[in-house]
C-alpha cells in the first residue's frame, strides 16, 4: 500500500510554512509588501522547489509583480540558507518563485459572475414593471 503523502510533498508542506516566516521576519524591503505563500511543490529528487506566492503591496500592477519576483530570486540562496538550518536537510532544493495569478483570476470570475447577477435582476424587474402596465 503506497504512502498516503510521500516525502516530497511533506518536504514542501515544511517549506511552505517555514519560508512563509522567513520572508516575513528575515526580508525587511519595503518594495516587497505582504508576501503569501500559496503553494509549494518540490520535485521528486529534492533538487529544486516551485514556490507559488502572491504579493499584497499599495500597487498591484505587473511592474511591481516583477519586482517582487526580482527582490525574492535574489533573496532565494539566503532564504535557502536559512531553511538548510531549520529544516536539518541534507540537501536544500533550489527555490524558483512564481507570482501565482490564480487570486487575481479568481476575483476578475467574482466580478463578472457579480455583474451577471445584476443585470439579470435589473432586466427581470424591467420586465416585471412592463408586464404591469
Amino acid at each position: 500500500m503506497a504512502r498516503e503523502f510521500s516525502r516530497a510533498k511533506r518536504v514542501a508542506d515544511q517549506i511552505q510554512k517555514d519560508l512563509a516566516v522567513l520572508i516575513q521576519q528575515e526580508i525587511k524591503d519595503p518594495r516587497l509588501g505582504l508576501v503569501t505563500i500559496n503553494e509549494v511543490k518540490v520535485s521528486k529528487d529534492l533538487g529544486y522547489a516551485e514556490v507559488f506566492y502572491t504579493c499584497m503591496s499599495l500597487e498591484d500592477s505587473e511592474d511591481s509583480k516583477k519586482e517582487s519576483k526580482k527582490l525574492l530570486t535574489n533573496a532565494s540562496g539566503y532564504l535557502r540558507t536559512l531553511l538548510g538550518k531549520s529544516m536539518k536537510l541534507r540537501v536544500v532544493p533550489e527555490l524558483r518563485f512564481h507570482y501565482d495569478e490564480l487570486l487575481g483570476q479568481g476575483h476578475h470570475m467574482t466580478n463578472l459572475i457579480n455583474k451577471a447577477v445584476e443585470a439579470d435582476k435589473t432586466h427581470q424587474d424591467e420586465e416585471a414593471d412592463g408586464e404591469k402596465e
